[in-house]
């Protein structure tokens, strides 16, 4: 399919670009990072040439490579990703936006990995606040943020913090999923 939209759009078309993200996707799903980050890399390239940095296409796939750096343990690499793509989706989007949401829990992913809960617990806890705001407390959305904030309570051993996130995540996603859903 790539190879057909290039040939028939150009190489550097923004449509292509979908496509490159896509398969970038695809890759980074199976952990062949090397294969995903060229690709990312040239989309995130033709969406800034022709549609500009801060478009939601460019900080999408900015979003996805950062997410990428992530799982490779290359916070160096992730961390101004993240803040680039959470300046412009605050200044686009709104505080409250539930993307916004993605990309605090997403940036506080990161300082949870690395141990630097000071950093993370602000976010997730923000991040939290806009999906059940936005989108409302029994959400999937607001039930994955409360089970990260309660597993880096967890990890500091606030065992009384932890367990309402916990329970609250557990409740919501059998309501929506179901009891036996591997989400639940």
């Amino acid at each position: 399919a790539l190879k057909i939209r290039e040939k028939a759009l150009g190489k550097d078309h923004p449509y292509t670009a979908v496509l490159l993200n896509n398969l970038a996707e695809t890759y980074r799903e199976n952990a062949d990072y090397a294969k995903a980050e060229p690709l990312y890399k040239r989309a995130i390239k033709i969406f800034e040439d022709k549609l500009g940095k801060t478009h939601p296409n460019t900080i999408g796939v900015t979003a996805n490579l950062a997410l990428l750096y992530q799982d490779r343990g290359d916070v160096a690499k992730a961390e101004p990703l993240y803040k680039r793509v959470l300046k412009v989706r605050e200044e686009s989007l709104g505080p409250d936006n539930p993307e916004v949401a993605n990309t605090l829990s997403g940036l506080a992913a990161l300082y949870y990995r690395q141990g630097d809960f000071a950093k993370a617990e602000p976010m997730y806890d923000r991040a939290l606040k806009i999906c059940e705001k936005a989108l409302g407390p029994q959400h999937p959305q607001s039930a994955t943020v409360a089970n990260n904030l309660g597993a880096l309570y967890l990890s500091e051993g606030q065992l009384a913090k932890a367990e309402p996130l916990f329970e609250r995540a557990l409740n919501t996603r059998e309501k929506v999923f179901g009891p036996n859903h591997r989400a639940t």
